[in-house]
């Protein structure tokens, strides 16, 4: 029997690549985001059992009709990728509240009621249990300038995670957090001509193929539930993120 994931942010990026790369494996995948037109073409690049449900994760009742429908159509959830998420970039003083919200409304609450959901399914189905793995990033250990608003938000989702897999094991489900550094996206391409060091130097950084997210997510999924990558740390060996600013 196929496994059934649901993949946030799932019309483009890290999320799209990853719906795709469930899909060729054979999952069912439902795939959330805000752009149905988005969706409708990640669903139609990747092929296999896809489900498009335009989804906002700000709204906890666009969250649980997400669950509702993927569970109607496939009648219980495996996986959730809990990835949907965006940025604001302003030195922390000129940031405004629209930002602040905007951001951890997306990154951090959305997250939570995505989580809160998935739980909730988990539990109840049978067999029990599944597994979440939260899309955390490099900026949940060390932060780039002018980026306050999304470093706390990546922060607080570790703390998520964390609890998660301390309160949910009980139930036979597994969380874990994935933390990438520097996937080609069309949101991190600008990285190839120069970003922002800690020293406030303008440099360009080293990426890696989206592709191998999707098949780190596959492996941390490959793993009973009786075993949990609790942290996976992907990124490209060359960028700058171990050692000093």
């Amino acid at each position: 029997m196929a496994r059934i994931a649901i993949v946030t942010g799932a019309g483009s990026g890290i999320g799209r690549a990853v719906a795709r790369g469930l899909l060729k494996a054979g999952y069912s995948v439902a795939l959330a985001g805000r752009r149905r037109e988005a969706l409708d073409e990640t669903a139609k690049e990747a092929g296999g059992d896809a489900l498009v449900v335009p989804t906002d994760v700000t709204k906890s009742s666009s969250v649980d009709a997400l669950f509702e429908a993927t569970k109607a159509k496939f009648r219980r959830v495996d996986l959730l990728f809990n990835n949907a998420g965006v940025n604001a970039v302003a030195p922390i003083d000129q940031l405004t509240d629209d930002q602040w919200k905007g951001v951890v409304d997306t990154n951090l609450t959305g997250m939570f009621y995505c989580a809160r959901a998935a739980i909730r399914t988990m539990k109840a189905q049978s067999p029990r249990g599944g597994r979440i793995i939260n899309n955390g990033s490099i900026s949940a250990h060390a932060p780039r300038p002018l980026q306050s608003v999304y470093t706390a938000t990546k922060h607080g989702v570790t703390g998520l995670t964390k609890s998660i897999s301390l309160e949910c094991r009980a139930f036979d489900i597994c969380c874990g957090q994935i933390d990438i550094g520097n996937a080609l996206t069309e949101m991190a391409a600008k990285m190839q001509s120069g970003v922002m060091q800690a020293n406030g130097t303008v440099a360009k950084e080293p990426l890696i193929d989206v592709n191998i997210v999707a098949k780190s997510v596959l492996y941390m999924d490959s793993l009973p539930l009786d075993a949990n990558v609790l942290f996976h740390t992907v990124m490209a060996n060359q960028m700058p993120f171990v050692g000093r600013g």
